[in-house]
This record gives structure tokens, C-alpha cells and sequence, in this order.
């Protein structure tokens, strides 16, 4: 089963992604954690990447696409996959859609988790963060057991990140629409998206997302 998962920041696509890996034996593939992986490892692709983010400059598509390949090539893939963060864009996915077509493969569906953006922002201005040890909380889902101080041994003060604030998140909620709505047009004429309610209990979501995976 090889798919897309799609969803805003503060979706819950990493909570649901995890439960798709353990079901299904499909890898979680997030292009952050590929581009990471190359550049500590010191790989080609990765020191190319390196350049462009030492100048300041977005690392191109193409480099991109190379990476996804050579994990593709792994055999730990034979069950399938979830990209997650890539593509983010039509060109990107219209790339990707060349590439899997030259290595033999297809996507199976493209998931996309809807959530309002009213809770979205509930959701991610909610975070709060140790001064000192660095640990997360979640003031809806992970709070501390005293209110504004760390449950670790260093006992520190929670605080909220800058890009935790409301105005920050509306930012990227922005950004999120316009890359990604025509990207959500364009699986949807390929009748491949297939849109998530993410409202109510997780398992409630899991249950929406393992219909349309049943299907594969």
C-alpha cells in the first residue's frame, strides 16, 4: 500500500500515522527526516542540499525527488509507505508522479485529514514548552500535573514558543491552503484523494481513515 497523507499543522497526522505503520506494516516516510538523514550521514545528496541551505536558498525539487528515490529502493519499503511532507506542490507531485512511474510503482490513495481552522488554532496554541529541559506539553491532551511547571526532576517554567502564537499559526495555516488546495485539485481529478473528517476521538478518526484503507 504506498499513499500520501495530507493534512495542516496540529491535524494529528503524526498520531495517525503511527497507527497505519503498526496495522498495515507500512514506513512512515517524512521528507524532514530523509533530507536530516542525508545530510548527518554526509551523502552526496545530502552535501548538495547542504549548499542551497548554507546560501539560504529552498533545496531544489530535484534533490528532493532523489532522496525519495533511494528510500524507495529499500527493502524495508515492501509493504508500502506514507509520504508526509512531500509533495507539497502540483510540480512536486506531477515529479513524483514520474518517478514512481520509472521505478514500476503507483499510489494507491491520497488522504486528506480536514480540520477547521478554529480548532486547528486551539490545538496548536496549546503547546507549552519546559525553560529548561526542553520537554512538550499539551495544555488539551498532555498537561502538566502542576500548571505551568515541569513534571521532570528540574521542575522549570512552561512557556509558549513564538510560533505558537495565534498570528504565526494563521501564517502557516495560509501558506498550508495555498500550496497545498491545488494539490488536493489535482489527486482529486486522478480520483485518488479521499477526504478525512478529523473531528472527535482519535480512534474515531482511525476508524474513518481504516475504511478507505481497507479498501487497498
Amino acid at each position: 500500500m504506498k499513499l500520501i497523507f495530507l493534512g495542516p499543522p496540529g491535524a494529528g497526522k503524526g498520531t495517525q500515522s503511527e497507527r497505519m505503520c503498526a496495522d498495515y506494516g507500512v514506513v512512515q516516510l517524512s521528507t524532514g527526516d530523509i533530507l536530516r538523514a542525508n545530510r548527518k550521514a554526509g551523502t552526496e545528496l545530502g552535501q548538495k542540499a547542504q549548499k542551497f541551505m548554507d546560501a539560504g536558498e529552498l533545496v531544489p525539487d530535484q534533490i528532493i525527488i532523489d532522496m525519495i528515490k533511494e528510500e524507495l529502493k529499500k527493502p524495508e519499503l515492501s509493504k508500502g509507505y506514507i509520504l508526509d511532507g512531500f509533495p507539497r506542490t502540483v510540480p512536486q507531485a506531477q515529479a513524483l508522479d514520474k518517478l514512481l512511474e520509472d521505478m514500476g510503482q503507483k499510489l494507491d490513495t491520497v488522504l486528506v485529514l480536514e480540520v477547521p481552522n478554529e480548532e486547528l488554532v486551539k490545538r496548536l496554541t496549546a503547546r507549552r514548552v519546559c525553560r529548561v529541559c526542553g520537554k512538550s506539553y499539551h495544555l488539551i491532551f498532555k498537561p502538566p500535573l502542576k500548571e505551568g511547571i515541569c513534571d521532570q526532576p528540574c521542575g522549570g517554567e512552561l512557556y509558549q514558543r513564538d510560533d505558537d502564537k495565534e498570528g504565526p499559526i494563521m501564517n502557516r495555516l495560509k501558506v498550508y491552503e495555498d500550496q497545498t488546495f491545488p494539490l488536493i485539485d489535482y489527486y482529486s481529478s486522478k480520483n485518488l484523494a479521499n477526504k478525512i473528517h478529523g473531528l472527535g476521538e482519535i480512534g474515531d478518526i482511525y476508524s474513518r481513515i481504516k475504511t478507505v484503507l481497507d479498501k487497498f
